[in-house]
């Protein structure tokens, strides 16, 4: 059954919490769903903390507490409500009662119907109820949302609402730099940076006076502005360095396209991409085609490639495992194109992984795969990415053939950055690309594809056309 998680973040609300907590416990869910409430005290001074154990002690299957030593901001809060999580989803729940937790359905609507990744729920929506309050509070929150907008690209209503609901998976890799409220640009930023699908989707909103408790003021509209400012000149949006990179070259459009140029007229109607990642090749590839098929092992890269080509009506995502042949039995003989970049060296057991691309492929189709070439330049890049091996040119055809295919071509592609992939990775140890290396390589794509085949040295990887005989 799903769960939802709940992460309550409380400072100093001894009047509220107990009475929040009764109507989070009590809040209706969709069918089977259960509830998963993370309490976390940051820093409460006052009776909160008492509150939260004694509503755990009662609930102890559905609610848990946990406490920050000294006060130091929502956004730390989330933070740790996030390490302890269990829900296949997370929303944030303010502790006072300016949001209903009734409105949890309406929340989850389009996350469980596939259609979004994340759901806002917006104060500012036509038609909704809503307490009537502070003209300059309402002024400095369009201003504010304007300006995330502006730097995003997007056209949100109401950044600063508490009400987002999110995969779990998708938050969990974002890492999160804020204590404060300047979490909440933070993270609209980084989602929209991920392209993910973003819905609002209206709510009500019964706000406090500062008479009756509202925390937020002139001081937190500064620090979030300074926040926007801060993200709109990074991009710091996933944890691990292999996404990152992924992300990195994403951005190399025109070296994406001279590999995809490389390997077209090799690609029929009816291809199965593996391990496609966040769909840089996948961009390229898909168009004109009867069926294009991209698979990968990562729910988040899937997440991404369905928002990049979700609007491709011949597109479609697979989870699928190149080492493991159960996942290929509904592939078997489906299509007529196997694509396989920059895979293979990270599967243990690569025989199996050959055979498995053998089965999917109708007789006559082709695989095309793309290794990593030579041991001599293995470094802290390689095993960053979770490469297991690079192959040599007669490895390579061994390989293929001993998995029952005839190779039809198989020749070295990307010469020019073998010397700065070694630099790198060997004499540098560095864990991802630089931004700025990969711009100026990218800009000299057209110069790189010319002098190819005329550099001295081995190139940077292997492509082989391989064909399942007739």
């Amino acid at each position: 059954m799903p769960t939802l998680s709940i992460i309550v973040p409380v400072y100093n609300e001894e009047e509220f919490l107990g009475a929040l907590l009764e109507r989070v416990l009590a809040a209706p869910l969709p069918a089977a769903m259960e509830r998963d409430i993370v309490v976390v005290d940051d820093g409460s001074d006052d009776g909160s903390w008492e509150i939260a154990q004694r509503i755990a002690k009662d609930h102890p299957e559905r609610v848990r507490v946990f406490r920050h030593a000294v006060n130091r901001g929502k956004g730390a809060a989330v933070r740790t409500g996030l390490e302890h999580v269990k829900g296949d989803y997370t929303v944030i729940q303010d502790a006072d009662l300016e949001y209903d937790p009734r409105e949890f359905p309406k929340l989850l609507g389009p996350l469980l119907s596939g259609k979004a990744d994340v759901v806002y729920g917006t104060r500012f929506a036509v038609g909704t109820e809503r307490r009537v309050l502070y003209f300059w509070h309402s002024l400095a929150n369009w201003f504010l949302t304007n300006a995330v907008n502006l730097i995003s690209d997007l056209n949100l209503t109401d950044v600063w609402t508490c009400y987002k609901v999110f995969r779990t998976s998708l938050i969990r890799s974002i890492p999160l730099r804020s204590d404060g409220f300047g979490f909440e640009p933070e993270v609209t930023i980084k989602l929209s940076q991920r392209q993910v699908h973003i819905y609002e989707t209206p709510i009500s909103y019964h706000g406090r006076t500062y008479e009756e408790g509202k925390k937020i003021g002139k001081g937190d509209a500064l620090l979030a502005l300074l926040t926007v400012m801060r993200f709109a000149f990074l991009r710091d949006i996933y944890k691990e360095s292999g996404p990152e990179i992924l992300d990195t070259l994403s951005g190399a459009n025109r070296f994406n396209r001279w590999m995809a140029d490389t390997i077209r007229p090799y690609v029929g109607q009816r291809v199965l991409e593996i391990g496609a990642g966040i769909g840089n090749l996948s961009r390229c590839l898909a168009p004109r085609r009867e069926l294009y098929m991209a698979s990968d092992i990562d729910e988040e890269h899937l997440a991404r490639l369905r928002s990049r080509l979700s609007h491709r009506p011949n597109f479609r995502a697979v989870t699928c495992n190149l080492s493991h042949p159960p996942d290929f039995d509904e592939l078997e003989d489906q299509v007529d194109t196997v694509v396989c970049l920059n895979v293979l060296e990270h599967v243990e057991d690569d025989r199996t992984g050959l055979l498995n691309m053998r089965r999917a492929l109708r007789p006559g189709g082709r695989a095309i795969v793309l290794v990593p070439e030579g041991m001599s330049v293995y470094g802290e890049l390689d095993r960053v990415l979770g490469h297991c091996r690079r192959y040599s040119e007669a490895e390579l055809r061994e390989k293929v053939l001993a998995a029952g295919f005839e190779v039809e071509k198989l020749f070295g592609f990307n010469r020019p950055t073998r010397p700065g992939w070694w630099f790198n990775g060997r004499i540098l140890r560095r864990r991802s690309f630089s931004r700025f290396q990969l711009t100026v390589f990218d800009r000299l794509v057209w110069l790189w594809k010319r002098i190819d085949g005329w550099l001295p040295w081995a190139p940077t990887s292997l492509i082989v056309i391989a064909r399942k005989p007739e």
